[in-house]
């Protein structure tokens, strides 16, 4: 329901954003996967209220930077800001559209169903991570280095050691519906939209850490000008509902 409304007061907030294109364009988007259902949202709700066509790549961070250091051409990049920061002092991100899209912390899931565990404290946390057979993380990213140092810092690298479940971008969370894990921990905004797993919420505030995602035009796109309206519908204050529906903080760095 909350989408529904943001989706209408899109409608009508785009009418007002300026420069707005008569024309229709065709805007190609790379983005990190932590944000996927987000940008994924968000982008089609440009789309209709505006009549572009967003065509959105999504992997990790880095394969995204790597991407775009070896001269593919693109419109917009939603990335980390070290990542995007990094761009930009290559000067294939124009500085002066950085835009902050929010944050995420950390979350855990399960599958869709399953008994749920508490992981509301340090201790909890623990005891879920030690009493389950097998932990799926990302084997790329931000998010999953953080978590395999995190299973350091509370002393469980010996006994999770055959239980860690480093996997692909795309099968992090997904794994976890299909049975092949029994928990994922990765960040929070990666989770929603997943059909098929239910979310336990954010790890304790003591072991938590942040995820950013930024935006930034290309400096050499195609179709500059409506790359950044793209951005501008992104944080408009319409899409403060629409982000935090999908665990992310909006417009905090």
């Amino acid at each position: 329901m909350r989408l529904a409304v943001a989706a209408a007061n899109f409608g009508f907030m785009f009418l007002l954003l300026p420069g707005t294109a008569s024309m229709a364009a065709e805007i190609k988007v790379l983005s990190g996967n932590g944000a996927k259902a987000t940008i994924s949202e968000l982008g089609a709700q440009f789309e209709r209220a505006c009549g572009h066509k967003v065509v959105i790549h999504f992997e990790v961070n880095i394969a995204v930077q790597r991407r775009i250091e070896a001269g593919e051409v693109f419109d917009v990049a939603v990335l980390n800001p070290p990542v995007l920061d990094a761009l930009i002092g290559q000067g294939r991100i124009i500085a002066d559209t950085r835009t902050v899209i929010g944050r995420a912390g950390m979350g855990a899931a399960i599958r869709a169903g399953a008994p749920r565990p508490d992981i509301s404290s340090v201790e909890s946390f623990k005891r879920t991570l030690a009493g389950v057979n097998s932990v799926a993380f990302p084997g790329e990213g931000a998010s999953g280095k953080y978590f395999v140092s995190l299973v350091d810092r509370l002393g469980l690298t010996t006994a999770m050691k055959q239980k860690m479940r480093p996997m692909p971008a795309e099968n992090t969370v997904e794994v976890v519906a299909d049975g092949e894990a029994d928990l994922v921990v990765v960040v929070a905004s990666r989770i929603c939209g997943v059909p098929g797993v239910q979310m336990l919420g954010l790890i304790p505030k003591e072991l938590q850490t942040w995820i950013g995602f930024t935006a930034g035009v290309s400096s050499n796109a195609r179709e500059p000008e409506a790359a950044r309206e793209l951005i501008r519908f992104f944080t408009a204050p319409a899409a403060a509902p629409v982000l935090t529906a999908m665990s992310i903080e909006p417009f905090v760095d």
